[in-house]
């Protein structure tokens, strides 16, 4: 074997290491790089609005990161106890009372907490669910996230048409934190078996991470109806 094969044989495998190297660290980095992101964004939210003697970071020679996503976690539970009592629905209502009566916070206030009213409900399959619709033209299509059958008076506007619609959420890739609301005929959306997770990871990767698929024997195909109830 002459040098240069030598050299070669080296080099290729110094790259397969490094690859390997690279498969097992990156998600670990960015993972960590994520993790710190948000808990240094809730101290930086709450700690300013803790007082002085119950703020550790102004007796310790060193901060303590995730104080304040705690405090926050505590203070969000401890809400929801007092919500459950008469008390606490009582001075819930007073204070949605008063930001009832603000001409733009009571529109900002009541589309976020039916927003988090609809996703957050255990009942709720609210972008639990994925499915494929042809979109932007026919013969391509889209993975979408199954938000719910269309209400109100868009579901009226529709039904005067004879049409049976569904809201879904179509994200981008490599970042699905924004997207379209469309409505699409149910019969238009082909629903997928896949977790919401898995279908956000294929998002992500841009096709690269697909979900394992197996089978089922004799099992029909699942309705759309099924996913939004």
């Amino acid at each position: 074997m002459t040098d240069g094969s030598k050299g070669g044989m080296i080099a290729s495998r110094l790259r397969n290491y490094f690859l390997t190297g690279l498969i097992i660290c990156a998600p670990v980095a960015i993972t960590v790089w994520l993790v710190r992101s948000f808990i240094e964004w809730a101290d930086s939210w709450v700690k300013p609005y803790l007082p002085s003697f119950y703020n550790p970071d102004n007796y310790l020679p060193v901060a303590i990161p995730g104080f304040g996503l705690l405090v926050a976690i505590v203070v969000i539970t401890l809400v929801g106890f007092l919500t459950a009592n008469l008390v606490g629905r009582t001075i819930v209502h007073f204070g949605e009372s008063l930001l009832n009566r603000m001409p733009l916070v009571r529109t900002i206030y009541k589309s976020l907490k039916q927003i988090f009213q609809t996703v957050l409900q255990d009942q709720s399959s609210s972008f639990k669910k994925a499915g494929l619709i042809e979109y932007p033209s026919p013969g391509f299509w889209s993975l979408v996230f199954i938000a719910t059958d269309v209400k109100g008076e868009i579901a009226a506007r529709f039904k005067d048409r004879g049409l049976d619609m569904v809201a879904v959420f179509l994200p981008p890739t490599p970042l699905p934190t924004a997207g379209f609301l469309l409505f699409v005929p149910r019969e238009k959306i082909i629903p997928l078996h896949m977790s919401a997770e898995d279908a956000a990871k294929l998002l992500i990767s841009g096709g690269l991470v697909a979900p394992d698929h197996t089978p089922l024997a004799n099992a029909p195909p699942r309705a759309v109806a099924n996913e939004t109830a």
